[in-house]
């Protein structure tokens, strides 16, 4: 899949979360559901130097995904610290679990209005 698609297809994923904007963040597409959850380095940042995306993650969560998937998830640079997580898009990304990822970023930093909305508006998958 192309770099360009999958930035489309992510866009896509997290705008369809409620109230979430999009704009730059250090140069990059970034999501804000009142905070930022998500983050897009379709060129690479720092010193990854392939597609990907950086998230918040569920509290505690971050070691455990690394550790199942250390090959596609990998702990970033500076958010790291927070237990955010990055996620590989090079290659053929999973698109159900790229998804998966953005819903779980937002819910880790959404208002708990935006949680129900979420949670009483159409789903995702």
């Amino acid at each position: 899949m192309a770099t360009n698609d999958i930035a489309d297809r992510v866009r896509a994923i997290c705008m369809a979360l409620p109230e979430v904007t999009e704009r730059l963040s250090h140069g990059v597409p970034a999501f804000f559901a009142t905070k930022q959850f998500l983050a897009l380095m379709s060129e690479g940042h720092h010193d990854h130097h392939f597609a990907h995306l950086v998230c918040a993650a569920p509290l505690g969560a971050q070691q455990e995904l690394i550790a199942m998937a250390p090959d596609r998830i990998f702990r970033p640079p500076y958010v790291g610290a927070r237990g955010w997580i990055g996620v590989h898009l090079d290659g053929i990304p999973d698109l159900d679990e790229i998804e998966m990822f953005c819903e779980d970023a937002y819910r880790a930093v959404a208002t708990k209005r935006q949680i129900a909305l979420l949670e009483n508006g159409p789903s995702l998958r």
